[in-house]
């Protein structure tokens, strides 16, 4: 393998010199191993290495001309091991041992550098984060290696393509020569080229694939050589310059802590080029040229036949029994200490005996109530810990003589263990009682305060019994157990943990235990008294079914090696093998893996006594890699390359198939490299090609005795397969799992499956049992095994195991990066397919580059290989995954976390715009039909055109006095005089008491003051800025200006704390409406021009300001009177949601018209009081402040918005306390009330706060209505008497201040749902409420009297038919006349205020909104005793998003988004360069922020087909919020782009 420098070098080919190796000392060969492991351990610098190993070989290398002797150490070229094992008897049958190149299982590591070699630099925008997630939060993120709670994870190290003498952090390429091929098989039964590939003596090897590939220079570490004497090739490192292999160079530019918006923006080309791919992609279509299976339908298996064998007890308690008595002084079983001392052997004697005591026991002792506690066939839950074997065993062996059924499971260690509480549903449904446990592990479980073991989250309550010899009884004389003959009873029951996580117990009966004992000891040549190291978890899986049911059978010496000594000595097992001269050891490949890791310490050690190294978890395709730099390193120290016996097994089907040990006269093993392409297809392609993507897979044997195996295709009916194609792995035996316990519906799924030939003809009459193995029978019959169900991911109807994605990720730079190689794969489904999610754990001292850089590679890697796009991929702290109880990350927990969004990642890259290409078409726009073909359309049809008015003004004879007053200021001088003392307003602070008042005649002799001091200073028709908090003197100083014919503009003073932000804006509005003098109260004015204000705006420019706090008594001039009620009488002044500062004028005739249309609906008159809870600076909030009580004469209670936010009760206990009928306030102040006051309606209760007097609630708004907040609200309040039927909302806007408001008569408001998707294409489609993609849409209130509503295309301006999406058009004479703008812009705006329809009634003229809507005329009828017209708003047009050819709505976007997380306070979306952007603002601890971002890009794609370009996760309170409660978006966008947002997290999804 090429080595590389951190700069990367290349490298050449040169032919072997087989003579250097053989050569070489045993001790210098030994010296070499060590500097291997010190580099890959990182305890010597790759420039000491070089040094040191060139001394060592430097005798041994003969000086090639020209070239400096420190290069040419890598030269050598170490031929096979005949230079190690001279007599080996496989020499003879091999012509040489040079390994064929093909099949290096480092080919893995090799393939992912050339893969990444071939990409060019890609400049990606990074994330940006703030530094307060910089620092890991995890408090065991920097565990020492060796206490970690799962140290090296097998959910990794097993699949390395890597060194033998790698370490934790460093990963290598390994060339390790194959031993122990006889023959190379290549892996499809069609082609007969196998032997053509096969090596040359002593030459290089006729199929030189990878002699291309290995140029790519490979990983910073691959120094490559597992002992000196293995390399396979020779090697030349060449100094020039290092060509650029990691496709992202060290980027510097873009690399600032938050996005320059420039450096950013170069980024958006490439999206869009994204987009536009992704736009036209359409649902996937099968790829015509893909891989078809070839070959004949295969026919089954069948295994050897069973052996007779003489006295085989009839079952495993006979066996028991008779070893118990016959040789008790036999060695069962030995358990170790974490020091490796053994602590115990348990005899056969002892075995019988103690077993028979806890049998009696169980039996006879334990009762309640007078009944036995158990009976024969009762489940009993078995919870020891993995180092106390024997504890387990007396337990197990105690419950079969009993008759009693053991449901082995893991000792839970804390209340939330990962899928604890799955476990605690499988004892729940298995009826489980009883826990036996030992005195040690009950100790340690987590009490409850009694003193009693916890109860855990979804377990049964069960009982506790300690097994230890204290508590148990010997049995009396005459009481023997009952030893049957094996039956179909349930032995056992062993766990399973299903993909998606959740736990279910595998049934096993007497008679499948005895007959899987059988076929183990007849497949594995077991004899009597043999002794076997076992590594393996002993309650589940191969750990049981060989150390402790078979070797019981067979008088077996056990000795078990617990996991937590593992952890401490990896090479334990391997010394144990040495001292006991152990026959056969049954291990993972991650035991092998972690053995090598520690392997230099020991000089002594001898393998030779091994004849058969059982590899459990063979059937991974992965392991091959373990077991090569296994044989390496070890057979040097005895170990024969044959004695490694791969095996497949499934927890329902037990043991599939497995390597017989070599005495058995088997075929030789076989190996096949095969193109992945070709198995995401299940297709078995041989790779012929130089390609980078291929699996080795080496096979797991022969079928097990006794049974019948297919291979039958995976979905849909069990078809057999061809012979060249992957599929399931069924099997037909006596020893396999019965059911699942307690689930009939997927027991006959999984263990009934009856296999079909393609006629659809049965194969055989027995049921088979499906294993979730994956794969195919090769030549020789024997079985290949290329994934599990488990790990499988349809991605775009092709298949990917997660595995073979690990190993891909992990050849990234393997070790350096991830931490321990944590890496969990599993796939999501997200718009109707799945979504391939990878998820690492990363070291500690991870820069952000790093993880940028090596995320960025694993994707190119996985593309490259696998051709499939990755979805997300994650970044977590060291030690913070799930972990499964024996090491090993829990996928499905993982998941789930991920799924919840509770996996805190510290980093995350998301490529949805890469991966999604399943978007459905975007909308192309059509021709838009004519406006005249409209309206006949709409005939034909029977539409009504879609118009509606409210009650005619003229007709309506009321005794309004006020009518007869052409202006508002004449209307308070009449109120004066006829009732001077008649309350018009109470204030109320936020204690609850009245702040200030004013009767009608305190106003007015307030407003004559007013008008005093300006009419001396001002002219008419000056425009006048009213700066001041919400209170009387705004009310005042209002009719002051009218008086003195002045134009007044009501401000929202700027808020102290928050200058930076308010002033600017009062500074705007006071000089865009040209205002020549300023009114405020003397606490404002020194504000105004205080030094802070000067930080913010040139307080030297404003205009005169005036403070009114204490105006002299000056006898008033004449009042002015206007010639025209045309006139202006004031401006109104808002800001837009979309950020544009509008002002409206309204005329005196517009004032009065506004008063009497809102007197009429609401029924106003001078005995009535309402209460006001809203801003006093725009649209219907000034009129209902500073207005109507003038015009009606009610009394208003008003209550300031921000008064609520030191006591958010203060709005509702006024309405009560007033009984008030009718009452406004703004979404704001309703989302303070219910957020505020949702948990204390039992105190309000208390303090006598009643809701019932309420008739009408109207939210003002001018916005879609909010239908979740209103009916939340309604629903925490009716506690207190509120009416369900009392909420309602208003809708106004900048050309008509007040077009709807629900009033006190007429029907309800009505509720339509609507489909979303159609509303997306300017079309209501009327749908059934809870259906797929409804929206609810809540009608705005009546139209006002007055007012006349139609809906027009936006296009055409022609009008529309009843429920037809349009602008809405409104025509009243309270409508506003103009926009008053400094520049003059009025001509493009004219058309709002006066524009008229392209057909029909072309005469009159209406105002434009600029708010899409529908009208629907209802069932009901309103108080004219015509059918009600009901008016939905949808939204503002000129907030929608244009996205791929549809129109979007903001807040259906965000009401998404919101629901997607709890930790989601708000949501703002917006689009920039073609990418949409959401804004989250995040309340919560900021670990959570990156866990948003993929449950916000989810949620959209899945609910509205879009892909989001950018998710910015901000602090509460960051996304604007104007007086109404609308979010200001456009603001915010200006924010993002200044980038002045101080985002915590900002991601661009790729």
């Amino acid at each position: 393998m090429a080595e590389r420098t951190s700069t990367g070098l290349l490298t050449m080919m040169l032919e072997p010199t087989p003579a250097v190796a053989m050569t070489l000392p045993a001790e210098v060969r030994e010296k070499l191993a060590e500097l291997e492991l010190e580099l890959s351990e990182g305890d010597i610098t790759q420039k000491g290495y070089e040094k040191k190993r060139g001394k060592l070989l430097a005798p041994y290398v003969p000086q090639i001309q020209g070239v400096d002797p420190s290069l040419q150490i890598d030269n050598r070229i170490q031929a096979s091991s005949q230079a190690v094992l001279p007599g080996s008897k496989h020499n003879k049958s091999r012509a040489a041992n040079t390994r064929d190149e093909r099949f290096r299982s480092d080919l893995h590591t090799e393939a992912v550098q050339a893969a990444l070699a071939k990409y060019k630099e890609r400049k990606m925008p990074m994330p940006s984060k703030r530094r307060s997630v910089l620092v890991q939060s995890s408090v065991e993120a920097c565990t020492p290696p060796d206490t970690s709670s799962a140290s090296e994870d097998e959910g990794s190290l097993r699949r390395q393509g890597r060194l033998a003498t790698s370490t934790p952090y460093q990963g290598h390429g390994h060339p390790a020569v194959e031993h122990w091929f006889n023959r190379v098989i290549q892996g499809s039964s069609t082609s007969s080229s196998a032997s053509s590939t096969s090596s040359h003596p002593g030459g290089r090897s006729v199929t030189t694939t990878t002699n291309t590939t290995s140029h790519a220079a490979l990983n910073a570490n691959a120094a490559a050589t597992a002992l000196a004497d293995f390399m396979a090739h020779t090697q030349l490192d060449n100094h020039s310059a290092p060509p650029d292999v990691t496709g992202l160079s060290e980027r510097s530019s873009l690399h600032t802590e938050r996005p320059q918006v420039a450096s950013v923006r170069g980024v958006s080309r490439g999206y869009i080029h994204h987009t536009s791919v992704m736009e036209t992609a359409d649902v996937q279509q099968a790829d015509p040229n893909q891989p078809k299976p070839e070959g004949q339908h295969m026919s089954p298996l069948v295994g050897e036949p069973l052996g007779v064998v003489n006295n085989w007890p009839p079952s495993l308690p006979a066996a028991l029994q008779r070893w118990g008595t016959t040789q008790p002084k036999s060695p069962c079983l030995t358990g170790l200490d974490n020091a490796g001392k053994p602590v115990y052997t348990l005899t056969y004697g002892k075995l019988w005996t103690r077993s028979q005591k806890l049998a009696y026991t169980l039996l006879n002792k334990l009762s309640t109530r007078n009944e036995p506690l158990l009976v024969p066939g009762d489940r009993v839950a078995l919870v020891f810990p993995n180092n106390d074997p024997v504890m387990f065993m007396v337990a197990f062996y105690g419950c079969l003589l009993a008759e009693l059924v053991p449901v082995p499971i893991e000792v839970p260690l804390t209340r939330k263990d990962a899928g604890s509480q799955q476990i605690g549903f499988l004892l729940g449904s298995c009826g489980v009682t009883l826990a036996l446990t030992t005195d040690a592990c009950q100790k340690g479980l987590p009490k409850a305060q009694t003193g009693e073991v916890a109860t855990f989250k979804g377990w049964p309550r069960l009982l506790w019994f300690v097994t230890d010899g204290k508590h148990v009884v010997k049995p009396p004389k005459d009481w023997h157990p009952p030893i049957r003959e094996a039956s179909n009873d349930i032995a056992y029951i062993e766990y399973k943990t299903s993909k998606e996580g959740s736990t279910m117990g595998i049934t096993v009966s007497n008679s499948a235990m005895l007959a899987h004992c059988h076929a183990l000891t007849q497949a594995c040549g077991y004899t009597e008294a043999e002794t076997i190291t076992n590594v393996l978890d002993f309650k589940r899986e191969a750990g049981l079914w060989h150390g402790v049911l078979t070797s019981v059978m067979n008088r077996m010496h056990v000795i078990s090696i617990p996991y937590s000594l593992m952890k401490v000595n990896p090479l334990s097992w391997i010394q144990k093998v040495h001292i006991y001269k152990a026959r056969v050891a049954v291990v993972k490949s991650r035991d092998m893996h972690w053995s090598l890791l520690a392997q230099r310490d020991q000089r002594d050690i001898s393998l030779s006594s091994l004849r058969m190294l059982i590899v459990a978890d063979g059937a991974n395709p992965w392991s091959i890699s373990s077991c090569d730099a296994f044989l390496n390193v070890f057979q040097a120290r005895g170990l024969r390359p044959e004695v490694i016996c791969p095996c497949a097994s499934s927890s329902e089907a037990m043991t599939v198939a497995i390597r017989r040990p070599p005495e058995m006269g088997v075929p030789p093993p076989g190996k096949a490299v095969l193109s992945m392409g070709g198995l995401s297809h299940s297709v078995i392609r041989v790779d012929t090609e130089e390609k980078l993507s291929v699996l080795t897979v080496q096979d797991v044997g022969q079928v097990m005795p006794g049974a019948l195996v297919c291979v039958v295709r995976v979905e849909g009916t069990p078809y057999l397969c061809q012979t060249d194609e992957v599929g399931e792995i069924c099997v037909s035996s006596g020893c396999t799992g019965v059911a699942y316990y307690g689930l009939p519906g997927m027991t006959k799924n999984l263990f009934e499956t009856i296999p079909v030939t393609s006629s659809g003809i049965s194969i055989s009459d027995r049921p088979f049992t499906r294993t979730s193995l994956l794969g195919f029978v090769g030549p020789d019959s024997l079985v290949f095994i290329v994934g599990k169900m488990d790990g499988l991911m349809v991605v775009s109807g092709r298949r990917h195991n997660a595995d073979d994605v690990v190993a891909t990720a992990l050849a990234v730079e393997p070790m350096k990066f991830v931490y321990r190689g944590r890496i969990a794969v599993f796939s999501v489904s997200v718009l109707h397919d799945e979504r391939i999610v990878v998820v690492a754990e990363q070291r500690p001292d991870a820069s952000e580059e790093d993880s940028f850089q090596w995320m960025s590679r694993v994707l190119q890697a996985i593309d490259s290989i696998h051709q499939v796009g990755v979805y997300c991929l994650a970044l977590v702290p060291a030690n913070t995954l799930p972990k499964a109880p024996l090491g090993g990350i829990h996928i499905s927990e993982t998941k789930q976390r991920f799924l919840e969004g509770a996996l805190h990642p510290c980093n995350v890259l998301m490529c949805p715009h890469t991966c999604v290409t399943n978007l459905p078409k975007p909308r192309q726009k059509q021709p838009e039909v004519g406006p005249a073909s409209m309206i006949v359309g709409n005939l034909v049809a029977g539409k009504r055109i879609a118009q509606a008015c409210g009650r005619d003004v003229a007709q309506l004879e009321d005794n309004d006095q006020a009518r007869k007053f052409l202006y508002i200021q004449d209307v308070l001088q009449w109120r004066a005089q006829a009732t001077p003392d008649h309350s018009l307003f109470l204030v109320l602070n936020a204690k609850g008491t009245v702040a200030s008042t004013a009767t009608c005649l305190q106003l007015h002799k307030r407003a004559e003051r007013v008008a005093t001091a300006l009419m001396g200073r001002l002219n008419t028709g000056d425009h006048v800025a009213l700066v001041y908090p919400p209170g009387i003197d705004l009310i005042a100083t209002f009719y002051g200006c009218l008086y003195a014919g002045c134009v007044p503009v009501t401000v929202r003073p700027p808020h102290p704390q928050n200058l930076a932000t308010t002033l600017p804006t009062v500074k705007m509005i006071v000089e865009v409406s040209k205002s020549v003098c300023i009114l405020t109260t003397q606490a404002i004015m020194k504000l105004l021009k205080s030094k802070e204000a000067a930080a913010a705006v040139d307080v030297k420019s404003w205009p005169m300001v005036l403070d009114t706090d204490d105006l002299p008594r000056k006898k008033s001039p004449q009042m002015y009177k206007p010639p025209t009620p045309e006139m202006l009488a004031y401006l109104d002044f808002s800001v837009s949601t979309t950020g544009i500062l509008a002002g409206v004028k309204m005329s005196h005739t517009a004032t009065s018209a506004l008063c009497r249309s809102i007197k009429l609906q609401c029924e106003l008159y001078p005995s009535r009081q309402i209460a006001i809870c809203l801003d006093p600076y725009c649209g219907l909030g000034f009129a209902l402040w500073c207005l109507c009580s003038v015009y009606s004469g009610h009394q208003s209670i008003l209550v300031p918005p921000l008064e609520l936010e030191s006591n958010a009760s203060l709005w509702l206990a006024a309405v009560s306390q007033y009984k008030v009928r009718v009452t406004f306030c703004s979404y704001s102040v309703m989302e303070m009330c219910t957020k505020g006051l949702g948990s204390q309606t039992e105190a309000l209760r208390l303090r006598n706060v009643n809701l019932s007097c309420v008739r009408t609630c109207m939210v003002v708004a001018e916005e879609r209505p909010r239908i979740a907040l209103t009916q939340s609200f309604s629903k925490i309040f009716k506690d207190l008497g509120l009416s369900p039927r009392a909420v309602s909302t208003t809708f106004g806007c900048r050309v008509n201040v007040a077009i709807c408001l629900q009033g006190t008569a007429g029907p309800d408001p009505s509720t339509v749902y609507v489909d979303m998707r159609a509303l997306r294409h300017d079309r209501v489609r009327l749908v059934e409420r809870g259906s797929p993609h409804s929206l609810p849409l809540m009608e705005s209130g009546k139209i006002l009297p007055g007012v006349k509503v139609i809906i027009a295309n936006t296009e055409t301006k022609g009008p529309l038919g009843d429920s037809h999406l349009g602008e809405i058009w409104v025509s009243s004479p309270h409508n506003a006349t103009g926009y008053y703008t400094v520049y003059g812009e009025e001509a493009l705006h004219a058309d709002h205020f006066n524009t008229t329809l392209s057909f029909g009634d072309t005469q009159t003229v209406w105002a434009r909104t600029g708010y899409l809507g529908f009208l629907r005329r209802t069932e009901l009828t309103d108080a004219s005793g015509e059918r009600h017209d009901a008016l939905y708003v949808v939204g503002s047009l000129d907030e929608t998003l244009e996205l791929r050819g549809m129109r979007y709505h903001p807040i259906d976007i965000e009401t998404s988004v919101i629901r997607s997380h709890k930790s989601i306070a708000e949501c703002a979306v917006f689009t920039w360069t073609n990418l949409l952007v959401v804004v989250v603002e995040l309340e919560g601890s900021e670990q959570e922020a990156l866990d948003l971002v993929a449950l916000v890009t989810n949620v959209v794609l899945e609910e509205h087909y879009l892909i989001v370009g950018v998710v910015v996760v901000v602090d509460p309170g960051v996304i604007p919020i104007n007086s109404r409660g609308e979010k200001q978006r456009m603001h915010l966008r200006d924010g993002f782009l200044a980038d002045q947002l101080d985002p915590i997290y900002v991601a661009y999804n790729m």
